[in-house]
């Protein structure tokens, strides 16, 4: 198994929306047999094609109703002020995704808190102290029509 043929990316697929699902119907879903599916997913495991397993929580029922971007512009283009900002951006309990991108800024954030008074806080008072940031536009989600994290 060197590539993702068409049945482990039917596995891949079916898994990434149900890791519950029992290799049974996982094998009924993808057509093979029980034995040959869980073969198939221990090999993708083995790869770490299959990095693991997780909850998928839903934010408003855990009190996050506030979901934005964050676009992060450094005030200094080197590795010590990008190290710094990720030191400090990875104990920001706010912040669910960091990403370091290409274009006019640096950074791409996704921040859940529980409303705009708490977003307001985490700008203001977080994002806003570091030394390293010059920049921060905010996007708000104001809904996600297709959302396939799992």
């Amino acid at each position: 198994m060197s590539e993702i043929d068409a049945i482990n990316d039917k596995i891949l697929r079916v898994l990434s929306r149900e890791a519950r699902i029992s290799n049974l119907e996982l094998a009924e879903r993808v057509g093979l047999s029980p034995s040959a599916c869980l073969r198939r997913v221990q090999e993708l495991e083995r790869r770490g094609v299959i990095a693991g397993y997780r909850a998928v929580l839903d934010p408003a029922r855990m009190g996050t109703g506030f979901i934005a971007y964050v676009t992060v512009g450094l005030s200094q283009h080197t590795k010590a002020a990008q190290e710094g900002f990720e030191r400090a951006i990875s104990t920001a309990r706010q912040v669910r995704e960091c990403h370091n991108i290409t274009g006019t800024v640096e950074y791409l954030l996704r921040v859940e808190v529980a409303d705009l008074a708490a977003y307001k806080h985490f700008h203001t008072e977080i994002l806003g102290t570091l030394p390293q940031v010059s920049a921060l536009t905010t996007y708000v989600v104001m809904g996600s029509p297709k959302d396939e994290r799992a």
